[in-house]
């Protein structure tokens, strides 16, 4: 039996839970630190926190992070790779994804999203349901794309950033580290470092 082990008990992790189950995965237990305040998500048990979980890695086939906070999931990830934990990447059966493209460790892709030939992900994305990452785009490690969210050809996306919700990429553009796109926004200009942008075109929000 195929045992996993899950950190982060939130709605995405109800999310990332149910996508492993569809990719084969027969047993799964939560870890949340907010245990043992939250003991349950309605749907999967919480057992323990991150200090459990660090107890237990032998128990378990793989491990995933299932926290949406990029920077959270990012340490958290460090962390447990750290000490040799079994990292594993989630692709969801109706995504699809190129044999051509690379995916880090640690990343999960919903449902309905598309990642075509040469795209390359660092670790631990989140690829939303229902998003498209086009040829030849690169993604720095724990970057979060949202459901229906488009990137074009060739865009760059630094660490740490968000693609908020159905947001759009021109291609070939320059999206700095830990930048927030907001729902909805058209980008056809490169974004520096730190920025929230949004609109259509987006603008630097003041």
């Amino acid at each position: 039996m195929m045992k996993l082990a899950i950190l982060g008990a939130s709605g995405h992790g109800k999310v990332v839970a149910d996508t492993a189950e569809c990719c084969g995965w027969q047993s799964i237990e939560f870890f949340d630190d907010a245990w043992p305040g939250l003991q349950n998500n309605s749907i999967w048990s919480v057992v323990g926190d991150t200090a459990a979980l660090m107890r237990r890695l032998a128990d378990f086939d793989g491990v995933v992070v299932a926290i949406g906070i990029n920077c959270i999931r990012l340490a958290k990830l460090l962390e447990l790779r750290a000490v040799g934990a079994r990292l594993i990447t989630l692709i969801h059966p109706a995504a699809t994804v190129s044999r051509y493209a690379d995916i880090g460790e640690g990343t999960v892709i919903f449902a309905g999203a598309v990642v075509n030939a040469e795209a390359h992900l660092g670790m631990g994305a989140i690829l939303n349901t229902g998003c498209s990452i086009d040829h030849d785009c690169v993604l720095g490690d724990a970057v979060h794309i949202s459901p229906g969210a488009r990137l074009a050809g060739g865009v760059l996306v630094g660490d740490l950033s968000w693609i908020g919700i159905g947001a759009s990429v021109r291609q070939q553009l320059r999206i700095g580290q830990r930048v927030m796109v907001g729902a909805g926004s058209a980008v056809v200009s490169n974004i520096p470092n730190d920025e929230t942008v949004a609109g259509v075109p987006a603008k630097r929000m003041r």
